[in-house]
């Protein structure tokens, strides 16, 4: 490995709002740390560490617990929620109690939500259902083809508020009939297990972590410090986020506030429950 390779760690980063307090300490307060971002959305980005083509990323839950062998977690963070996570959503036109055996359409982005979503339906409300992967992030246009959709991050945001919009307008002509039902996962998790659920860890591979372990002692560190930096300064971090254009400060605030950033011992228990039931030999 060359000493420019040594020196400079490629960091994973997901381009959503719910780690954008994190990042924006990294790359404000860490500019010569040897840091390069490499953005993706979560799949590509587990792929991408998976391939070596980067080194340390917040990595999908669900990759950590299928490759245990070849990764180690970085301590004392994730991307969690007790609760609901605001930026998860299964759009249904029906009652989620309704869905057995119909199709569903889940985002091409995620692992870890189309895992929680098909442990959520089949182990919480015995349905089977059928899932089909697709890339559009339009509900109205989903929903033309599929009786429900999963979307995660920014998209299911921006499309959650679509909704809400549409719903102030029809609640006065038909109060008993929603025209759509919209389920936060985390906080159907959290109704059933009573557990945070852990939707990414921070994650490095094995070997990484024995190549360059200066630059992963000195990232954990910075990471903490983000955690730390990020809970104190949730309203001066929101004017310099991208997702001013569709959410106000105040509205960002609100959702990072759904949001840990924390490992704890009750986050590593939820994760464990999640594991438990994602891996569960079925008939």
């Amino acid at each position: 490995m060359s000493d420019k390779k040594k020196s400079t760690l490629r960091i994973g980063k997901i381009p959503y709002a719910n780690l954008f307090p994190i990042y924006h300490y990294l790359e404000d307060k860490c500019r010569n740390a040897g840091y390069k971002f490499v953005k993706g959305v979560p799949s590509a980005l587990n792929k991408m560490l998976r391939d070596g083509k980067i080194d340390v990323s917040p990595s999908s839950s669900i990759e950590f617990l299928k490759c245990r062998d070849k990764y180690s977690i970085i301590p004392w963070l994730s991307l969690s929620a007790e609760g609901p996570v605001c930026s998860i959503f299964l759009f249904s036109k029906y009652p989620l109690e309704s869905l057995n055996k119909k199709s569903i359409a889940v985002s091409s982005q995620s692992e870890t939500s189309v895992a929680l979503l098909k442990v959520l339906l089949r182990d919480f409300y015995s349905l089977r259902c059928k899932f089909k992967e697709v890339n559009s992030s339009s509900v109205k246009k989903i929903l033309s083809d599929f009786s429900a959709c999963l979307l995660i991050g920014d998209d299911a945001m921006k499309e959650e508020k679509k909704v809400k919009s549409y719903e102030l307008r029809v609640k006065s002509e038909n109060k008993d009939n929603p025209s759509l039902y919209v389920y936060d996962l985390g906080e159907l998790w959290f109704k059933h297990t009573g557990l945070p659920f852990v939707f990414a860890l921070w994650i490095v591979k094995k070997k990484t972590l024995s190549e360059k372990k200066e630059l992963i002692r000195r990232f954990t560190s910075d990471l903490v410090r983000a955690k730390g930096y990020a809970y104190k300064k949730f309203p001066l971090i929101a004017k310099h986020a991208s997702q001013k254009k569709w959410l106000s400060e105040k509205e960002l605030v609100q959702y990072w506030k759904c949001i840990s950033y924390d490992f704890t011992d009750r986050h590593m228990e939820g994760l464990c429950l999640f594991e438990q039931y994602a891996f569960k030999k079925r008939d």
